[in-house]
């Protein structure tokens, strides 16, 4: 029999089923011939240079990579060398846009240019800006907030601002935390309000309201929002609302997350969550949207969504077993290669599909079955069988995979009973694992491993027979 392998299921210590998603492998909903999809496994991680710190924040202007890391404003060269070229104090998470001429940089509280053409770096320091907590750019106007009020600077002189031209999101008192901008407009995106506002000009604030378009959902931080499939993506809610991640324009919001990843994103506290990041990344066919939380980032593709009709989530760790931290963070397509740092090391890293490691350490995957059910009758496993790619491994590499199972619903599992994966080059290797144990009517089945099997998983077949 075949047994579905996209996404699993287990119960938690409250007697609730859970769905467990594969870690660090993506689901891909193809017709193989084998299979209706499959798992493919996570990109790996390859060192392309060291910052001047942890990572904060990168732009791509005019075909060049800008970072922020550490206390200082960076320029990533296509020969991977690293030029520092300022300093913008500060720490956490930072905003970053671009006009014609200017890099604008919210750090600390304060904003910063950096003048594409003449390469210098200069503060903002006229006192009517107020405390800068997010820039962007849109019509000419660099547009801050420092969480109460929206300030434009002068279209003639973006050092200048004018205290008669401040503009407010007054529908509700939550503060402001984000601007973001899509299709044009400017949105004021509160902690549980989201506003839209159109330029009309005219010598004071010189964008409107649009009151139609009123979304009553907000972010729950000024790095938890961003454009994604033409809508915004935020992680956040309504007031007296758990924090959720959410698709929302024109008045409307949608939940995209699925029951399990609310619950992992309830796990932390708001103020824990104020900090989370999210971000976009399109490639092969795929719609990315990472919500990167500090102990694993959880990611949601829309197109694998349209294709299947379910909500499809996966998870990415840097971990070597398990759950953990994923060490890429803030995704810039620059030299035609994805440039990245991290937020705790000052390393910048690209993506690679030839291997799974980060930075040259072996990462944990793993996944598991739904419930193989037996009409309440036992059964006996005399096989269980991966049908993988195998012979992809780094040479000289003989990795081994693991199984377990389950028969009371993922509280406690079997002895693992390991496998070699196969060397490189073994491409008809069989992963199969004999007499398997047996089960009452249910069990859940198990595998784990580390990145250097680099295994793409095609299907799961198991040779039962049923007891009465």
């Amino acid at each position: 029999m075949k047994i579905p392998i996209i996404n699993g299921i287990y119960s938690d210590e409250n007697g609730d089923y859970r769905t467990s998603y594969p870690v660090n492998y993506v689901p891909v909903p193809k017709s193989t011939g084998i299979n209706e999809g499959y798992l493919y496994p996570a990109e790996g991680i390859n060192l392309i240079a060291y910052g001047t710190g942890p990572d904060r924040g990168g732009i791509n202007v005019n075909g060049v990579c800008y970072r922020a890391m550490g206390s200082n404003f960076v320029r990533v060269n296509s020969d991977d060398t690293v030029d520092m070229l300022g300093f913008i104090g500060g720490i956490g998470q930072i905003s970053l846009c671009y006009s014609f001429d200017n890099i604008g940089i919210s750090s600390g509280g304060n904003l910063y240019y950096w003048n594409i053409l003449a390469s210098t770096l200069t503060q903002v320091t006229d006192p009517d800006l107020g405390v800068c907590n997010f820039v962007n750019w849109l019509d000419g106007y660099f547009v801050s907030t420092d969480g109460e009020s929206m300030v434009v600077t002068d279209l003639a002189n973006p050092m200048s601002v004018n205290p008669l031209k401040y503009g407010s999101s007054e529908v509700m008192p939550d503060p402001i935390l984000s601007l973001p901008i899509l299709r044009n407009t400017l949105y004021a995106a509160n902690r549980y309000s989201i506003e839209s506002f159109q330029n009309i000009g005219g010598s004071l604030f010189p964008f409107q309201r649009i009151d139609g378009a009123f979304i009553q959902r907000g972010c729950v931080g000024a790095a938890a929002i961003c454009v994604f499939d033409d809508q915004l993506a935020f992680l956040g809610g309504g007031l007296n609302e758990p924090v959720a991640v959410w698709l929302g324009l024109n008045a409307q919001s949608k939940k995209i997350s699925t029951r399990e990843i609310d619950l992992r994103i309830q796990q932390h506290s708001e103020s824990v969550l104020a900090k989370a990041i999210i971000e976009v990344r399109t490639f092969d066919s795929h719609n990315f949207l990472y919500v990167h939380l500090p102990d694993q980032t959880l990611v949601y593709d829309a197109q694998e969504t349209a294709e299947m009709g379910i909500s499809m989530w996966h998870v990415l760790s840097s971990a070597s077993s398990g759950i953990g931290r994923y060490s890429a963070i803030n995704f810039v397509f620059c030299y035609n290669k994805w440039i990245f740092g991290d937020r705790e090391t000052n390393k910048i890293g690209t993506f690679t599909n030839k291997t799974g490691e980060h930075y040259g350490e072996l990462v944990g995957w793993e996944f598991q079955t739904t419930i193989i059910y037996n009409d309440g009758m036992g059964a006996i496993f005399w096989e269980v069988e991966l049908m993988c790619l195998s012979g992809n491994v780094l040479n000289g590499t003989s990795p081994q995979i693991a199984t377990q199972y389950s028969t009371d619903q993922g509280i406690t599992w079997s002895v693992p009973r390991f496998r070699l994966a196969g060397k490189i080059g073994e491409r008809e290797k069989r992963l199969n694992w004999l007499q398997n144990g047996t089960m009452n009517d249910r069990r859940i089945q198990k595998f784990t491993g580390q990145s250097d099997s680099h295994l793409t998983i095609s299907c799961l077949n198991a040779r039962i027979e049923g007891l009465n």
